[in-house]
């Protein structure tokens, strides 16, 4: 028993030495870097990158697909034919109010039409006629003038040669004035009648044209007490019910609302850092929380120019236009996972991402000269997860380190090298 227990004490001491000599030679005698040179260098390549921008947005109504109805009078509900989830068509009977007052305003005004248009029609019947004898008056007038003139002139051709006394010229003379007297009042009198009727004319046609707006105003009073759908959808809200009374004041009462479930799209929030690279007409995919294995097709169709600002993080609304089908899929404010397809770059020189760094303001990678790590300037340009787009300063096939390359030394020489 004695043997046996001290081979076995030998064999676990003689593990536990492997175990911490391969340790030792692990940690001080080992350098990965140098062991496998290829994960420290890379060769300048050419390749295509393309880069999407993740977003969480939500599906939204399009502007005009969310209408809220809303009575424009004050009334009593007579009748509310709508409920949450139906589907009405445009111009469809939502909901109506009482309207006994508003249609006895209409009959009233459309009577007073009536007598106005009555009127007009007399004025237009009989100042005629009075125009007509005023002209006859003027004509009979006219008549005797000439009548008298030319029996003065015959009075005074006879008194010329005394066939006549003094007496019948002067008589003429007096009959004549008093016919020109006659004429004169018969066209003042024309004149008057004519201007009275197109006076009058004109202020019935007034009075007509009056009573014709107040009975339009009074219809369209009576029609508000109807009320239809604006827009095809279906009833996302009721906030009224029969019997109420709504007071219609700067605020018109909501009665419904209504959704067009084919006009949907997605609002997305892109961060201020991504959205410079968002363009209007990028492709984009979404998916939503109710059908995660599936995946949604659209465009980028606008861009909001003032930031939304929560938690002091800024981001910028991109609307996101849905081309796929969606009916009956989507609902308005479902959560949506938003990827943005951003340009691509077609055959452009490459390098690790983590071959490029910032000193000074300035991008820089180290290349390998004649064996010697040497730093080089260079322009970048995109980037995607992995690669970093190198727009000038290097050519393709050169050797660009990854990190600082360090000897695989031992601690202690490296301690002798360096002392503290």
């Amino acid at each position: 028993m004695k043997r046996k227990r001290g081979k076995y004490v030998f064999g676990v001491t003689l593990l536990l030495c492997l175990v911490g000599g391969l340790g030792l030679w692990w940690k001080y005698g080992h350098d990965p870097r140098a062991a496998d040179p290829a994960q420290t260098t890379a060769k300048v390549e050419r390749r295509s990158l393309s880069s999407t921008v993740l977003a969480t947005g939500a599906v939204k109504p399009q502007i005009g697909a969310e209408v809220r109805v809303g009575a424009r009078i004050s009334g009593k509900v007579e009748r509310l034919y709508a409920n949450i989830g139906d589907v009405v068509k445009k111009g469809q009977v939502i909901a109506e109010l009482e309207k006994a007052d508003l249609e006895a305003r209409v009959n009233q005004s459309a009577a007073e039409l009536r007598l106005a248009e009555a009127k007009l029609a007399a004025i237009q019947t009989l100042r005629p006629r009075e125009i007509a004898k005023a002209e006859a008056d003027v004509t009979q007038w006219q008549a005797t003038v000439d009548l008298n003139k030319k029996d003065l002139g015959r009075q005074e051709e006879l008194l010329k040669q005394d066939f006549t006394s003094q007496q019948a010229c002067d008589r003429a003379q007096e009959q004549l004035t008093v016919s020109e007297t006659r004429l004169d009042s018969a066209r003042k009198a024309l004149d008057l009648a004519k201007t009275g009727y197109e006076e009058d004319v004109k202020q019935a046609t007034a009075e007509v044209e009056r009573a014709k707006a107040v009975l339009v105003n009074n219809k369209v009073q009576l029609s508000y007490a109807t009320l239809t759908a604006p827009i095809g959808g279906v009833i996302g809200q009721v906030a009224t019910q029969e019997g109420e009374t709504v007071s219609a004041g700067l605020n018109a009462p909501i009665f419904v609302t209504i959704d067009d479930l084919a006009r949907l799209q997605v609002d997305t929030f892109v961060d201020e850092v991504d959205i410079g690279k968002v363009k209007v007409g990028q492709k984009a995919t979404f998916t939503v929380d109710s059908f995660p294995s599936r995946e949604f097709a659209g465009k980028v169709i606008a861009i909001y120019p003032k930031a939304v600002i929560q938690d002091n993080v800024v981001n910028y609304d991109v609307v996101v236009e849905i081309t796929d089908p969606y009916d009956g899929l989507l609902r308005p404010e479902m959560t949506a996972s938003v990827t943005i397809q951003l340009d691509a770059h077609e055959n452009v020189l490459t390098v690790p991402l983590k071959a490029v760094k910032r000193e000074r303001g300035r991008s820089v990678v180290r290349i390998l000269a004649n064996g010697q790590p040497q730093q080089q300037e260079v322009k970048v340009g995109w980037k995607d997860s992995q690669w970093m787009e190198i727009v000038s300063g290097l050519e393709e096939g050169q050797t660009v380190l990854l990190e600082t390359p360090t000897p695989g030394k031992p601690a202690d020489q490296q301690r002798q090298r360096n002392p503290v």
